[in-house]
Formats: C-alpha cells, sequence, structure tokens
C-alpha cells in the first residue's frame, strides 16, 4: 500500500515524494521490468503497483482502509497481462502511474495556496511523465558513430574503437550544438533531462544514456571502460 513518511507539506517536500515515487515506478517498468511482469500473475487478486518515497517499488494487493492514508494507484493490473501486447501493456500502466503520481502529489499540497500549487505542478511538469520514459516518447537521438560512449560537458569524448580522448577546444566550440542535440535525452534509469553539467555514459550495446550517478559510473572509471554495458543488457545478456 501507498505510505506517507513525515507527511511532506511544503513544495519542496511534496516534489522530493513524487520525483522518488516516480523514480521507484519508472525503475519498475524498465530496469526491473521482468521482475515486475513476473509479479502481475493474473491468477492472483486484484494487484497495484506503488512507488515508495525511498525510490523503491513494489506490486501488492490494495490498501483495506476506507478511506486509504493516500490516494490508491489503478486496481488489477494484473489481469490484463496475458490478454494484451507486452509493450501495450506497460504503456497502460504508465499511464495510470503518472494518474497517481499526481493525485498523490496534489492530495498532499491540498493544504498549499494557489501560487504554490502553481509551482508545484511547474516543477512536475519539468520532468518527463512515466509513460513518456517508458514509450520513450521523447527518443534519445542517433548519435555520430564518433561518439558511442560517455558523455559531459566537459572534454570526455568516446571513440568508435572505444578509445577516450581529450579535446577541450572541441567541446567548448561544439557546446551548444550538443546542448540543442541532447536537450530531449532522457536517462534510462531514472528519466531525468540531460544535463550537460552532469557526467553522463551511452551504454554501446543498447545505445541509451544514463547519468553516470544513477549506473554508479565515474568519469575516471569511465576512461578505463573499453566498451560500456548498461545493467539492463547485463542483466539480458546482450552482447
Amino acid at each position: 500500500m501507498a505510505t506517507v513518511s513525515s507527511g511532506p507539506r511544503t513544495v519542496e517536500e511534496i516534489f522530493k515524494d513524487y520525483s522518488a515515487r516516480r523514480t521507484g515506478i519508472v525503475r519498475a517498468l524498465t530496469y526491473d521490468v521482468d521482475e515486475f511482469y513476473g509479479l502481475c500473475d493474473p491468477e492472483k487478486e486484484n494487484l497495484c503497483l506503488y512507488g515508495h518515497p525511498n525510490e523503491t517499488w513494489e506490486v501488492n494487493l490494495p490498501a483495506e482502509e476506507v478511506p486509504p492514508e493516500l490516494p490508491e494507484p489503478a486496481l488489477g493490473i494484473n489481469f490484463a497481462r496475458d490478454g494484451m501486447n507486452r509493450r501495450d501493456w506497460l504503456s497502460l500502466i504508465a499511464v495510470h502511474s503518472d494518474c497517481w503520481l499526481l493525485s498523490v502529489a496534489f492530495y498532499l499540497g491540498a493544504r498549499l495556496n494557489r501560487n504554490e500549487r502553481k509551482r508545484l505542478f511547474t516543477m512536475i511538469n519539468d520532468l518527463p511523465t512515466v509513460f513518456e520514459v517508458v514509450t520513450e516518447r521523447k527518443p534519445v537521438k542517433d548519435k555520430p558513430n564518433a561518439d558511442g560512449g560517455s558523455k559531459s560537458r566537459g572534454s570526455t569524448k568516446r571513440t568508435s574503437d572505444g578509445q577516450v580522448k581529450n579535446n577541450q577546444k572541441l567541446a567548448d566550440e561544439s557546446y551548444e550544438e550538443d546542448e540543442d542535440e541532447h536537450s530531449e535525452t532522457l536517462c534510462g534509469s531514472c528519466g531525468g533531462n540531460y544535463n550537460a553539467d552532469e557526467f553522463w555514459i551511452g551504454c554501446d550495446i543498447c545505445e541509451r544514456w544514463y547519468h553516470g550517478k544513477c549506473v554508479k559510473i565515474t568519469p575516471a572509471k569511465a576512461e578505463s571502460i573499453k566498451q560500456y554495458k548498461c545493467p539492463s543488457c547485463i542483466k539480458r545478456g546482450r552482447q
């Protein structure tokens, strides 16, 4: 069931709660999708997908108390699993999850004033929806062949043979162009937008991009990686 720890009340606290729950759900529908799929057995009772404030997710029965402590997510997500195309089923759950996340955020923000509610929604709206992440509605644009690995605002670039080289001048001259190119790039882990001030790394297998912090890769560690394989590709045994 959905839980609320210390009762977030300020705009920042509610947004932090929203972001954490969203991260958990995005992980369930992307990184942990095989585990999530297995838990949604149609033979079981009505199940719900919950995102928690500690960035974890859970498939469980709905809350028994009426009314519940927090708004409840869509009921019975498991029943349609085998009757739909897998991608369509995940997309449907993503849409319902977006609705649930918004309902929780505005339930917690019921006592906010008009300007605070507007600011909260603006902060939420700056993040891609779960549906956009799951369906890749804002796809990662094709990268040049010479840039198949880690990227950051700094000078680190990876050549096609996997070697890392320094080219600060090139990075400086192409910074604005790079910003435009990657403006719609989403992290394959948390779904966050590309920010040139953060270190990113690209998977050489699936070509998805990730915050270094999300996959626990530092710029120094990236220097020694000839071919980077993301956790999702490692889990699925892709070559």
